[in-house]
């Protein structure tokens, strides 16, 4: 396809509803997690809907959860549907016809309602214990990826130690040998390439 350029076709603007968020891949959780616990707390809705499409499905449910122990007595319903979506490619080169590819699409639609909404729903889900419910108004949870605020870095080794904590001076240095020659004699196998290149 490296002969073809993709057509951006002008997106429809369908009109949204005040309770209704659509989740995309870029937006950031907090966002999504602080606007529609404000549309159920502060701005009285009863119900809020959400909607996603593709790569955001796994996004929204992590937030509904989230928001499900954040605010007791909440039903659920959730709906999977699939829509197809046709892509068109034009050429960069003379010669080549116009192309037209068509692919499926996921799409997700929950609700999450203050009432009861339909039991006989095949997608509702009764409201989680509200011992399971942690009441607060500040969030823990501060964007992408595992809601746990701490621990591993940027690029996933974990926190610093800081400097070694052993023994220091002129005795440091001894106890990196006699440790170097333990690891030696106990597991030679790992250090017999780097007594070969000496």
């Amino acid at each position: 396809m490296d002969r073809y350029q993709k057509v951006e076709k002008p997106r429809v603007e369908t009109p949204i509803d005040e309770n209704e968020i659509r989740i995309t891949s870029q937006g950031r959780m907090r966002s999504y997690i602080t606007y529609a616990m404000t549309l159920l707390q502060e701005k009285g809705s009863e119900e809020i809907v959400f909607k996603a499409m593709g790569r955001a499905i796994n996004k929204t449910v992590t937030i509904v959860e989230l928001i499900k122990r954040r605010i007791v007595g909440l039903h659920q319903i959730t709906a999977i549907q699939s829509t197809d979506i046709t892509d068109t490619w034009e050429p960069l080169e003379e010669g080549l016809q116009t192309l037209e590819t068509t692919r499926k699409v996921s799409m997700v639609t929950i609700t999450l309602s203050k009432k009861e909404l339909d039991t006989a729903n095949i997608g509702y889900q009764t409201p989680i214990p509200a011992d399971q419910v942690k009441v607060s108004t500040d969030l823990d949870y501060d964007g992408e990826g595992s809601p746990v605020g701490r621990g591993r870095g940027r690029f996933g080794r974990g926190r610093g130690r800081g400097r070694a904590r052993g023994p220091t001076g002129s005795n440091s240095a001894y106890f990196f040998f006699l440790s170097f020659q333990i690891n030696v004699i106990s597991r030679p196998s790992i250090f017999s390439p780097f007594f070969c290149s000496i």
